[in-house]
C-alpha cells in the first residue's frame, strides 16, 4: 500500500460560493418573500432559480419552502438521505445571515408527531398505525435493525408507497439527521407479517437515545494505527474473464473494534485501459498511487480514518475507507473530485456499515 511523501493541496472556493450565495439571496429576499406569501408561481419565479444558484453551490442540495408565520418564510435545506452532502448544507446555514421575515434551518428538524398525520399515495400515516420492534442479531450485539409495523396490509403492489410514506414520517418525527444517524438498518412490515411483540412507535425515538448512548460510551476514543498493518493480495475474475485484484488489510479485517469506524468511504476513479483487460498500465498506476495519496494524506488513520484496501477491476479503481465521522471524508474527497477533474472521473459514496459487512467478500470477520 503506498505511503503520501508529500502534502496535497487545494483551491478550494466552495466558502466564496457560500458567501455569493447568500449576497445573491439578499438582494432577492423580498421578491422571493411576496413569491411565497401569495403562492403565485412559485416554481417559476423562486424554486427554478433557487435550483440553479444551489447547484452553483453543490449539486444534491435541496430544500423546503413554507411560512413558519404570517410574517416569516422558513427555508429547510436537505440533503434527501444523501449522507455525502450533510457537511455542505451546515457549513452555508453556518454563514447564512440574519434577514427580517426569514428562518433558514438546517436539515429537516424533528418534529411533534403527536396529532400529525403524514400522507402519501392514499395512504395515511402517523402514531395510531405505526409500531416497532428491534431485531438483534447474533454476532452484531451494537446494529441497531429496526423493523417499522404498517397496521394495514402490506403487498407487492403497495410496499414501495408504504415504504416512502414511512421513511417520511420518521424523517418529520425523528429528525433528518437522527435518521441517518441513529438507525443502521430499517425494514417495513405489514402487521400480518410478523407475530413480534410490538411497540408504538412514539416510543421509538427514546429506544434509539439510548442505543445511541450506549454505544457512544462503548467505543469512545478508539483508533487503530496501520503502519505495521499486514495486506493480502487477492485476486479473481469477472465473469468475462476478465482479472480483478485486490489488496486488504488483513489486519484490520479482524480488528474487533469495527463498529467504532462505522461509516463506509468509498472512492471510486476510472481510467482508461484499452488492451488491457480493464487493468491500469504502469502510467496509469502512477496517477492512481498519486490519488491515493493525497487522499491518505488528509485521511489519517489516527485521526478516525483506516485505509481499508482497494480493488481494481473492469477500468475502475476502487478505494475503500472505514471512518470515525463522515464530514471531512465529504469535504476531502470533494475537493479531489475538482483537483483531478480534468483526467480522471472520480466518484465516492459514504454509507454505514457498523460490522464492515460489505467487505466480507474480502474474508476476515
Amino acid at each position: 500500500m503506498s505511503k503520501p511523501q508529500q502534502q496535497a493541496t487545494f483551491n478550494s472556493n466552495i466558502i466564496d460560493s457560500y458567501k455569493e450565495f447568500w449576497n445573491w439571496f439578499k438582494k432577492n429576499k423580498s421578491a422571493f418573500f411576496k413569491v411565497i406569501l401569495e403562492g403565485d408561481n412559485i416554481h417559476e419565479d423562486f424554486f427554478d432559480k433557487l435550483s440553479e444558484k444551489l447547484d452553483q453551490v453543490k449539486e444534491g442540495i435541496f430544500y423546503l419552502a413554507g411560512m413558519h408565520d404570517d410574517q416569516t418564510v422558513e427555508l429547510t435545506f436537505t440533503v434527501d438521505g444523501n449522507i455525502k452532502n450533510i457537511i455542505f448544507v451546515e457549513e452555508l446555514l453556518a454563514v447564512a445571515p440574519k434577514l427580517k421575515g426569514w428562518k433558514f434551518t438546517t436539515l429537516k428538524p424533528a418534529q411533534d408527531m403527536t396529532d400529525v398525520t403524514v400522507s402519501i399515495g392514499g395512504y395515511t400515516f402517523s402514531f395510531e398505525n405505526l409500531h416497532f420492534f428491534a431485531n438483534e442479531t447474533p454476532g452484531y450485539p451494537d446494529q441497531i435493525d429496526i423493523c417499522i409495523v404498517y397496521d394495514e396490509a402490506v403487498t407487492d403492489e403497495n410496499r414501495d408507497t408504504i415504504a416512502n410514506g414511512v421513511y417520511l414520517f420518521l424523517d418529520n418525527y425523528l429528525g433528518e439527521l437522527d435518521f441517518i444517524m441513529n438507525i443502521d438498518n430499517l425494514q417495513v412490515l405489514g402487521k400480518s407479517e410478523t407475530d413480534a411483540e410490538l411497540i408504538p412507535v412514539s416510543k421509538l425515538k427514546e429506544y434509539l437515545l439510548w442505543r445511541q448512548t450506549e454505544f457512544v460510551e462503548k467505543y469512545k476514543g478508539t483508533r487503530h494505527n496501520t503502519d505495521d498493518d499486514h495486506y493480502a493480495l487477492l485476486e479473481a475474475e469477472l465473469e468475462n474473464g476478465d482479472p480483478l485484484f485486490a489488496m486488504i488489510n488483513e489486519d484490520l479485517m479482524q480488528w474487533d473494534c469495527k463498529s467504532s469506524h462505522p461509516w463506509i468511504l468509498a472512492v471510486g476513479i476510472g481510467y482508461h485501459a484499452e488492451g488491457n483487460r480493464g487493468i491500469p498500465d504502469d502510467e496509469s498506476s502512477g496517477y492512481l498511487e498519486k490519488i491515493e495519496d493525497d487522499i491518505m494524506f488528509q485521511l489519517k488513520d489516527y485521526e478516525g480514518y483506516l485505509n481499508v484496501g482497494r480493488q481494481t477491476a473492469d477500468n475502475l479503481r476502487e478505494i475503500y475507507f472505514a471512518c470515525s465521522e463522515f464530514r471531512k471524508p465529504s469535504k476531502v474527497i470533494y475537493e479531489i473530485q475538482k483537483k483531478y477533474a480534468g483526467s480522471f472521473k472520480i466518484d465516492y459514496h459514504i454509507y454505514k456499515d457498523k460490522y464492515w459487512q460489505s467487505f466480507e467478500r474480502f474474508g476476515g470477520s
